[in-house]
């Protein structure tokens, strides 16, 4: 994760990114964080959970589609821009919707726990 953050220019962007991460990290110590594709992911037994990757306007967080469906609600409630891969979380002072993360994370390691491959089939 280290080698991840270091590659964050922006202080703030690095500073928020790495708040998010330790927060995974203290809620969900079962997970595995590793880099892959230049994201930092989040696996469970081996399969994808949730992976972020950093551009100059959003932190992009990509949960899989199916979850990105499960809580498209929430993502409208919370005032995020999406799309069906992924959705974007402002580089602003607004607080991170920690909830929206919390149910993502909490519905892929529900939905794939007998999942034996990377990504959904």
């Amino acid at each position: 994760m280290d080698d991840f953050l270091a590659e964050i220019d922006d202080p703030f962007h690095r500073e928020r990114t790495e708040e998010i991460f330790t927060w995974i990290e203290q809620k969900y110590p079962n997970l595995k964080a590793e880099i892959k594709w230049n994201q930092q992911m989040f696996t469970d037994h081996g399969t994808f959970i949730i992976g972020f990757s950093v551009s100059k306007k959003h932190l992009a967080v990509a949960p899989e589609s199916i979850t990105i469906t499960h809580v498209e609600d929430d993502i409208v409630k919370a005032g995020y821009d999406y799309t069906k891969e992924l959705i974007r979380i402002p580089w602003n002072n607004k607080p991170v919707e920690y909830s929206l993360l919390e149910k993502m994370i909490e519905f892929n390691i529900w939905d794939k726990a007998n999942c034996s491959t990377f990504w959904r089939k």
